[in-house]
């Protein structure tokens, strides 16, 4: 049975109440970033050499694309609606907080520190074979920015549980309450110059967009008058901003910026969180009736079978093909980025990577939907807590440095290790049950 088939097979035990549009917003918004990520890390052959960039650096022409580019805010959003649902289904099986996060845990660990070991292994691999040490550091970063948004969604998991009885008790309260912090912290980061304390809307931004998925689930979104006149006015808020305020107009980060609006998150993402939130949930009801029909929904459980897979290795696979074509004399690699040819060149590009990513992804696949064995142990909820957390330190040092980089010799090192000791506070088994 081919793998058309087989996603065919799964569409049609689709249970009726299941919302598939949840499900199509995620595969649809995975999509966007992949190919997203395809286009703007730019790589081409200049007389025998590889040079490396990135489509927006000196390319402020571009900028305005990212409103449509950055899709992050939908995965939050959709990610509240999916704890949600899982928090309620906890709570009628009489699961309590440690049953329920080491499941949730489990799914996401398993597959991002398989990624995270095996980069350990091609980078000592690529030194082992002449490849010097700033090679391997540029190719492992690159390659390992996706798994940022593991490192803050894990920690987003292990708070959902207060956050969603937060909502329970104060409704939209609990929303605003994170917006006002998310504000907060940009007043006090470009009035008062506390760029440390930036940082901290990782979770400021993030959970309030959470939040949203919340207000999704239990509909109390509104109709399509309010969905529209709040994404309106959100839009009118974030152009301001923008435009006449602080912050830069790219809603990704880029070389060169003295500001980022994502690095780390500005109140510009949530605002367009609530940008999306209207417009997307506006026009829910046609879409779930387009997902009725066979083709359509298919496809999205395609996609959603092997996700975390596409998401983990779309960028390990580039940087193969790059180095394949660099080492075949730099075939396809001969257009300057951001030119008439190079952009004509595009599709096919695209084409060739997800042609390739896909049979990758369904080898990969099995690690992310296997699932603990039943008779494993549950480890305490303080102890998952502290493992998640060591787990998303690491996980986060190497996103930003990758292998053999960073102010702290052996730095990779530590972070790799915090990694599987934060795996094996949560419970994290190599043994996994058939998917």
């Amino acid at each position: 049975m081919n793998i058309w088939a087989r996603a065919s097979e799964l569409a049609s035990r689709t249970p009726e109440n299941r919302n598939r549009y949840v499900d199509f917003l995620r595969a649809a918004s995975i999509t966007v970033v992949i190919v997203g990520h395809w286009l703007i890390a730019t790589s081409w052959y200049v007389d025998g050499r590889l040079a490396t960039g990135h489509l927006l650096e000196g390319r402020s022409i571009f900028a305005g694309v990212t409103w449509l580019a950055q899709v992050m805010p939908i995965f939050f959003m959709v990610g509240g609606y999916a704890n949600a649902m899982s928090l309620d289904s906890a709570r009628r099986k009489g699961h309590g907080y440690a049953a329920w996060l080491v499941q949730r845990l489990h799914r996401l660990a398993v597959p991002l520190v398989a990624v995270l070991v095996a980069w350990g292994a091609i980078a000592a691999a690529l030194l082992l074979v002449g490849i010097d040490a700033g090679t391997v550091q540029v190719v492992s970063r690159a390659s390992l920015i996706p798994t940022w948004f593991l490192a803050i969604y894990i920690m987003l998991v292990v708070l959902a549980p207060p956050a969603y009885v937060a909502w329970r008790r104060f409704g939209m309260a609990s929303f605003w309450v994170l917006a006002a912090l998310a504000v907060a912290t940009d007043v006090a980061f470009f009035a008062a110059d506390m760029r440390a304390l930036g940082w901290s809307n990782y979770f400021w931004v993030w959970l309030a967009v959470h939040q949203l998925g919340f207000v999704w689930r239990d509909g109390r979104q509104g109709g399509r008058g309010v969905l529209l006149t709040v994404a309106g006015g959100a839009f009118a808020l974030l152009y301001a901003v923008t435009v006449h305020g602080p912050y830069p107009l790219a809603l990704v980060s880029s070389p060169g910026e003295v500001v980022s609006n994502t690095l780390p998150p500005k109140a510009t993402l949530l605002f367009l969180g609530i940008v999306q939130f209207g417009v997307l949930l506006a026009v829910e009801k046609p879409i779930r009736r387009a997902l009725d029909r066979s083709t359509l929904w298919t496809a999205t459980v395609l996609i959603n079978g092997m996700i975390m897979t596409l998401y983990l290795w779309h960028m390990t696979l580039m940087a193969a093909v790059v180095t394949a074509l660099f080492y075949a004399g730099g075939l396809g690699l001969g257009f300057e980025p951001g030119g008439p040819s190079w952009w004509a060149s595009r599709p096919i590009w695209v084409a060739v990577l997800m042609v390739l990513l896909v049979p990758v992804s369904m080898v990969l696949s099995p690690l992310e939907r296997g699932a603990r064995h039943t008779g494993s142990s549950v480890p305490s909820g303080t102890r998952q807590v502290v493992g998640a957390t060591v787990l998303c330190l690491g996980v986060a040092w190497l996103a930003m440095h990758g292998y053999l980089g960073g102010p702290i010799p052996r730095g990779d090192m530590v972070a790799l290790g915090l990694v599987v000791v934060g795996a094996a506070a949560i419970g994290m088994s190599p043994r996994l049950a058939r998917a």
